[in-house]
């Protein structure tokens, strides 16, 4: 309780009390606008992986089709050219004694 004053002492003890309140408020304020602040950051922060990640999609789908757009524009007689090349250096017989290798050794 206040000390006696020419004043009424309900009237200190009422501006004491508001005082005490509002010291005591202050941390509880602090910690507030901390974790707002810091739950603004992790959403933006996800926002911006989301935008990170549809660009990333956006480019991808764009080299895809210009690759397959690249495929269909190599002309058709060097496709046929390749082919006859690659069958004339007996690949395919070679992957086929690989594969019997590999079958030996995965059946020891």
């Amino acid at each position: 309780m206040a000390l006696e004053t020419a004043l009424n002492s309900q009237i200190t003890d009422a501006v004491t009390q508001a005082n005490v309140k509002v010291l005591a408020d202050s941390p509880a304020l602090s910690l507030s606008n901390l974790y707002q602040m810091v739950s603004q950051s992790l959403g933006l922060s996800a926002q911006n992986a989301v935008m990170s990640q549809q660009q990333s999609n956006i480019i991808h789908q764009a080299s895809t089709t210009q690759g397959v757009n690249l495929i269909y524009a190599v002309d058709t007689a060097a496709v046929a050219d390749a082919s006859e090349k690659i069958s004339r250096a007996d690949v395919p017989s070679s992957m086929v004694d690989v594969l019997g290798v590999l079958k030996a050794l995965t059946r020891t």
